[in-house]
């Protein structure tokens, strides 16, 4: 058991033994103790001051004097304002370094609710670019969390196959083209579909600004141009299932597919399950219907259909257009319900950036209304756009940065830092390679992942990498600092079972190593990869800071070496552990 729980439990029984006082011990305030205080962890007694008719100060003694006649493992106490400062037995510390040296850091287990992690989510007109980096991060990282805390975890990628826009790349290409493949023009799939969405968008404002030099309206201009009609065209003819556009769907689709396949690998993210808007654009019609009957949704005299959220202080919403044709949450009503379908999971997360807050709040609104078994399981996990220093980028006017460039920049540096800090002696030029990806992408994924999703952020390249800073190099350099210091100590003889004189940095790092399945937890319940990024600095940095003052290899005796190559094997285990479950690498050396 963790010392916190352990003690919130010591903490529940006196109030309810004593002071005739319940209290469920996860509702209890423990914390680690102030550096400038004496103790280990502090019991705040503000909440149970005004229940219990006692000043905190006074509750803090009656509390300290329980615990401390009641529990052995602990040894003293002080009070200072209201809090109580408890002190724990060294030898309580050293049990807890020797039970966890004897196993590997594992995958917690017991749970049984199953969970649906939708990330990534791509349009099949254009190659994964920078903004989508945040997005898989998150989602990534998230199902890993929650892998970690023993959930049933199944990663979904919804696949944006369809609508104009995919038109608008089908008839750059089948204008200027020429025949055009990845394999004749030597470029990447995803990329080449890309290349002809901006020579759409291109020849789209040319055209525009001759009709206006025509004397055209812009407005006009802009609904009428010739290469958006052939495009709205293309649309129709898809939707009829036209054979020949149908092919070249296919066609233009695989070669995307192919590029993102690459991309994806890079990354380190992979799915389980794959779905497409081509599939399920029209399943929700049926749903929708099946509304009208029961009288949740409502028809207008046009034939539209409609849902009344006014009641929960939004406005009416239209699900179906008079025609019959679907709009864009139609497909979602029908895809959430095929999700549930195949997988009947207790949650269904959508990684979706936060200008998309409204349109979550309705779907969720709209299957609770319709009464849908998995309604309430409905999450957004809502996140803030990141930006470059340069600005936003924008995909139609081809100023977006590809995920792939990112991605070699970020190797290019990690290169150059690495090179510059001589630390490239003993490697093989495989090795080195391997070694400059592994920091790159650690570089990249820590720094979009430390910052709460919630957040707007601006991605900064040069100073992802510093090896000095508040970044996955930093953090992967100290495990590697470990290994170096373990390979050197040769067999590590068994875990201590007592110890004499620990110091303050020793039991702080003990203290922060207790805390990491918590914070696993936290991480994923928040759904908020950002708590693990800063516990994983926080424990390297406390380790740096230790190394210097606490010699291992050269200890004053065996006893102090041992005790601190369990405690040097621990922290490497839980850094290691921890930048696995955010996606990230952890080189033996560097």
């Amino acid at each position: 058991m963790l010392l916190t729980n352990r003690l919130k439990l010591a903490v529940a029984n006196v109030l309810k033994n004593n002071y005739q006082f319940e209290i469920n011990p996860d509702e209890i305030l423990i914390s680690d103790t102030k550096p400038e205080f004496e103790g280990d962890y502090t019991l705040v007694t503000f909440p149970f001051s005004k229940p219990l008719s006692k000043k905190p100060d006074d509750l803090g003694q009656e509390i300290g004097a329980l615990l401390t006649e009641q529990n052995s493992w602990i040894t003293s106490f002080n009070v200072i304002k209201g809090f109580l400062n408890l002190v724990i037995a060294e030898e309580t510390f050293v049990h807890f370094l020797a039970s966890s040296s004897a196993r590997e850091i594992a995958q917690m287990e017991g749970r049984t609710e199953k969970i649906m992690i939708e990330y990534s989510s791509p349009n099949t007109n254009k190659p994964l670019h920078f903004g989508h980096l945040r997005n898989i991060f998150l989602g990534a990282a998230v199902s890993n969390l929650y892998k970690k805390c023993g959930f049933d975890v199944i990663k979904a990628n919804l696949i944006n196959d369809r609508g104009i826009h995919i038109c608008k790349s089908m008839i750059a290409w089948m204008k200027f083209g020429n025949g055009a493949t990845p394999q004749s023009t030597g470029v990447k799939g995803d990329h080449l579909v890309g290349d002809y969405y901006v020579l759409y968008n291109d020849t789209f404002k040319k055209e525009v600004e001759a009709m206006v030099t025509q004397g055209i309206e812009k407005e006009v201009a802009e609904k009428t141009a010739p290469i958006l009609l052939e495009a709205q065209q293309l649309l129709r003819k898809w939707e009829a299932q036209d054979e020949e556009t149908i092919k070249l769907w296919k066609q233009m689709n695989d070669w995307v597919y192919a590029g993102f396949d690459v991309s994806y690998q890079r990354l380190g993210v992979s799915f389980d399950k794959y779905y497409y808007e081509s599939n399920t654009y029209l399943l929700g019609k049926s749903i929708i219907e099946q509304g009208l009957l029961s009288g949740v949704l409502f028809k207008k005299e046009d034939g539209s259909v409609w849902v009344d959220l006014t009641a929960d202080g939004l406005d009416e919403k239209l699900l179906l257009r008079g025609d019959g044709t679907s709009v864009y949450i139609t497909q979602d009503i029908g895809t959430a319900d095929l999700k549930y379908q195949d997988f009947q999971m207790n949650q269904s997360v959508y990684v979706i950036g936060d200008e998309q807050n409204y349109h979550m709040q309705v779907l969720k609104l709209i299957m609770q209304k319709l009464h849908h078994p998995g309604a309430d399981g409905i999450h957004h996990l809502s996140y803030g756009m990141v930006e470059l220093p340069s600005g936003k980028m924008k995909s139609r006017e081809g100023t977006v940065v590809d995920a792939d460039d990112m991605m070699d920049e970020m190797k290019q540096m990690a290169q150059k830092n690495t090179e510059e800090l001589g630390k490239i002696e003993g490697f093989t030029e495989d090795e080195l390679q391997e070694l400059y990806q592994t920091l790159g992408m650690g570089a990249l994924k820590f720094y979009l992942l430390r910052v709460d999703p919630k957040k707007k952020m601006i991605f900064n390249p040069k100073e992802s990498i510093d090896f000095h800073g508040f970044t996955g190099p930093f953090v992967q350099y100290t495990h590697a600092r470990i290994c170096s210091i373990l390979r050197k100590a040769g067999a590590i003889p068994e875990a201590p079972t007592t110890y004499v004189h620990m110091t303050k940095a020793e039991k702080k790092l003990l203290q922060l190593t207790e805390q990491y399945e918590q914070v696993l937890w936290q991480a994923s319940l928040e759904f908020n990869p950002a708590n693990l990024c800063n516990y994983l600095f926080n424990i390297a940095q406390h380790y740096n800071s230790f190394l210097p003052n606490h010699p291992i290899l050269k200890a004053e005796d065996e006893a102090i070496r041992n005790f601190r190559l369990h405690l040097s094997r621990l922290v490497k285990h839980i850094l290691a552990d921890g930048l696995l479950a955010l996606g990230i690498k952890a080189p033996q050396r560097m």
